[in-house]
Parts: C-alpha cells; structure tokens; sequence
C-alpha cells in the first residue's frame, strides 16, 4: 500500500513540477535551475554522512547536468560577452568541485559549490523583471 502513495505522490510531485515550468518564464526557469541544483547538492551531502555512495553520486551527477545543460547551456556568449564568458569558466570551476566532490566524497567541495551557485541564485532573482500584471478581478465570462 505504501508503495502505491509514495509512486502516486511522486506521480503528484512531477505534475507540479511540469506545470511550474510550463507557466514559468525564461527567468524563472534558470531560478529554477539554481534551486534544483542546491535541493541535489543537500542531498549529495546527506548521502555522503550516510555512508551512500550511490546516492550521492545520482545527486552529484543531477547537479552536474543542471550546470552544463541547463545554466551554462542558456549562456548567450555573443551577447553575454565577458560575462558570460566568466560565468562559463565559473561553471566549469563548479563542475570540476562536483567531480572532486565525488571522488574524494568530501562535503567542503559541496559546500563550496552551494555558497557559488547559492551567490548567483540570490543575484539572478534580484534582477528578476517585473512580472506581468494580474487579470483584473472585475474580469467576468459572458453569460452564455
């Protein structure tokens, strides 16, 4: 029985999530990248301080892919010019504490990351443009 919840709330959580980007703009999707990639990096850490090496390399192998092809994947380097340039040498910098992460199974790596990638989130959403306004309540359907 348990089993059935926990497939049906998975089930649950994956709508959520395919709905919020869905709706989301191109801005809040790369906040949303920054938050996928911190939620793993936590995950990364509980796996290593409960001795699972398994799951701490799904977690790090998951924030591996947000960086190079979801975060480093959207830099416009035409456009971005030097910083975009530096935002992409930072990501590889991130990639490779992942790696070193992993292969030493040592949390600083992670933490280092999180504070980067934690710094660039809290940045991205201060810049974040205004949001388009809200229907207006007075807004009603035309009696059929």
């Amino acid at each position: 029985m348990f089993s059935i919840i926990n497939c049906a709330a998975r089930a649950y959580a994956q709508v959520g999530v395919e709905t919020g980007v869905a709706a989301a703009s191109p801005h809040h999707l790369v906040e949303m990248l920054f938050d996928a990639a911190l939620e793993h990096i936590a995950r990364a850490k509980e796996a290593i301080v409960a001795r699972n090496p398994t799951r701490r390399g799904e977690a790090v192998s998951k924030v591996i892919r947000i960086v190079s092809e979801g975060l480093r994947a959207s830099l416009d380097m035409q456009a971005g010019g030097e910083m975009a340039a530096t935002l992409d040498q930072l990501y590889d910098y991130v990639t490779a504490q992942l790696v070193a992460a992993t292969v030493n199974n040592r949390i600083a790596e992670l933490d280092e990351v999180a504070q980067l990638l934690g710094a660039l989130r809290d940045a991205w959403v201060k810049i974040a443009p205004p949001h388009a306004p809200a229907p207006s309540a007075s807004f009603r359907c035309a009696a059929a």
